[in-house]
Formats: structure tokens, C-alpha cells, sequence
């Protein structure tokens, strides 16, 4: 077993008594282990908001990402996990739980990060789960400051997806372009309305649109792996952060049970609605309530 990371670092001030940060990144055999206490090593926005009704609490983070990654035949869409963990123990969970009319079968999930619903997000991206897990729905600043080079314009390594491909955020302001743009003209259904960003499904994929592929990545060389891998993006439109994972996430960022080395691990945040209570949210965001669906809380 080999030690990567150690990181414990002074708790900025949070407005609240937590615990010190602490993670621990380690090989053991076949696999990357991130053990984490969910402590950001970083300043937060303020928790509870107005938009976000949580206080940070520490976690028992525990996960397993495969240390030699190998591409799928196939795409695997990121649902109900977070896709993947930063260096610092915090996990990228940019799905929300929030669906239109409260009907997860509508296929029409509210979007995080385009500003049409209310999360109360921080200045990281981030916010925190009824669990009290504080994770990133987009690029995380505060982690970014913190990270050797953060000062030159380079690509930085900021963490690991479920399947075990590493995750970069350029930061010269010139990096690699997603592929994804608004789709033109009106909902088919539910909703309805134009496609303004407010669901996941107003968006879609336009093969050579940009730089990068479906899952937000490309295969190319990186300060850590000069002689080149598959990588992800965090990106500053959307995705924000990849909704497909090129290779096959491991399991433990999906279930509840054992992990690994046999410790009991919390339920992933994304089982958990992150956001304001539906009752907090204006009737453009709620959007019309279906014939026989189930009265809005």
C-alpha cells in the first residue's frame, strides 16, 4: 500500500464549529482509495442560505476508483452518484434532484449551474445535501487556489471520476471547448416552452461542435500522464461537469453498503434533494402541474 495524498489543513472560518479537513488518497492494489471527512480545505459561502437549507457536517467518504482505467465499449450516463472526487475529498455531484412536476419518469430534469433554479451555491460551485455533504456542481475555485501552479495558466489535475479517469480544469481561459449547445425551438412535451437551459434535456450533443466529446473528456497528454490518457473537463458552460463516464464507474460511488476495506459508507448525497423545498420554487420553475399527478409540496 503506498500513501498519494495526506491532506490537513487549518478550517478556513465556515461560520461554524466543524472539524479540521482531512482526506487520504492511497493505492491498494488495483485501486485508488479516497477516504475523506467531507470537509471542504477551502473558505465556503455561508450554510444554511436562503436557497440552501443545510449546515455542512463531516462525512465518512470512502471510495474506490479503479487506478488503471481502461474505456468502455459503450457510455454510461451519470445518474443517482456523484461522478467522481476531488483532491481534497469533496465529490463532483452536479445532478440535481429536482424534476418537473415532480414526476422523475417526465425526463425533464432541473439543471444546476445555467441560473434558472434556486440552489444557493457558493463561490466554489458548491453546496450542501440534506445529509449535510458539501459537494461541487461545477468548477471548484476555492480547491483550485490551493493546488500547486493555480497561479500560471496550465492545466491542473483537481481530481478522479468513478471510473478512474483523472479530471483537469484549464486555467488559461483557452482550454478545450464542450460540445453541447441549446436545441432550437419548443419542448415537445411536458413543460413545454422553449428550450432556455432550465432542463438537462434542453441541451444536446453536436459531434465536432468543439474540443471535447459527449463525456466532457478527450485523450491526449497531461502534466501527470505526459505519455497520454482518456481525461475529463470541468468546464464553465455546460456540462459544467461530465454526465457520462467514458469507463465503468465503480460501484461504491453508487451504493450504500461496505466499501473496500469493509467500512460502512454513507448513502451518496445525490440520493438526497439538495436544493430548496418545492414549496421555495416560482411556477415557471415548478411548471405546470400534470392531469393526475400528485399534489406539489
Amino acid at each position: 500500500m503506498r500513501t498519494l495524498l495526506i491532506l490537513s489543513l487549518p478550517l478556513a472560518a465556515f461560520g461554524q464549529s466543524l472539524p479540521d479537513p482531512a482526506v487520504s488518497i492511497e493505492t491498494q492494489g488495483a485501486f485508488r482509495i479516497v477516504k475523506a471527512n467531507g470537509i471542504p480545505n477551502h473558505p465556503t459561502g455561508t450554510f444554511p442560505n436562503r436557497g440552501n437549507p443545510h449546515r455542512i457536517q463531516a462525512q465518512n467518504h470512502l471510495y474506490r476508483l479503479p487506478l488503471h482505467p481502461s474505456q468502455a465499449a459503450q457510455l454510461t450516463p451519470l445518474e443517482r452518484q456523484p461522478f467522481g472526487v476531488a483532491l481534497n475529498g469533496i465529490p463532483f455531484d452536479p445532478n440535481t434532484a429536482e424534476f418537473w412536476n415532480d414526476d422523475r419518469r417526465s425526463g425533464w430534469r432541473y439543471a444546476a449551474m445555467t441560473g434558472h433554479l434556486r440552489l444557493g451555491t457558493d463561490q466554489n460551485h458548491a453546496h450542501v445535501q440534506s445529509t449535510g455533504a458539501y459537494h461541487y456542481h461545477g468548477i471548484p475555485t476555492g480547491l483550485l487556489r490551493q493546488l500547486p501552479g493555480s497561479d500560471e495558466e496550465t492545466l491542473l489535475l483537481v481530481g478522479y471520476a468513478a471510473d478512474g479517469f483523472p479530471i483537469y480544469v484549464e486555467t488559461s481561459g483557452e482550454g478545450p471547448r464542450p460540445s453541447y449547445q441549446l436545441k432550437e425551438g419548443l419542448r415537445p412535451d411536458g413543460p413545454g416552452g422553449a428550450f432556455d437551459g432550465r432542463f438537462l434535456a434542453d441541451f444536446e450533443y453536436v459531434d465536432g461542435l468543439g474540443d471535447l466529446d459527449e463525456a466532457n473528456g478527450t485523450f491526449g497528454s497531461t502534466p501527470e500522464y505526459p505519455e497520454g490518457i482518456y481525461h475529463y473537463y470541468l468546464t464553465d458552460t455546460f456540462p459544467f461537469v461530465p454526465r457520462y463516464f467514458k469507463g465503468t464507474p465503480d460501484p461504491s460511488l453508487r451504493h450504500r453498503g461496505r466499501g473496500p476495506s469493509g467500512q460502512r459508507q454513507l448513502r451518496n448525497a445525490s440520493e438526497e434533494r439538495s436544493g430548496p423545498p418545492r414549496s421555495a420554487l416560482g411556477p415557471d420553475q415548478r411548471g405546470p402541474r400534470l392531469p393526475g399527478a400528485p399534489p406539489r409540496r
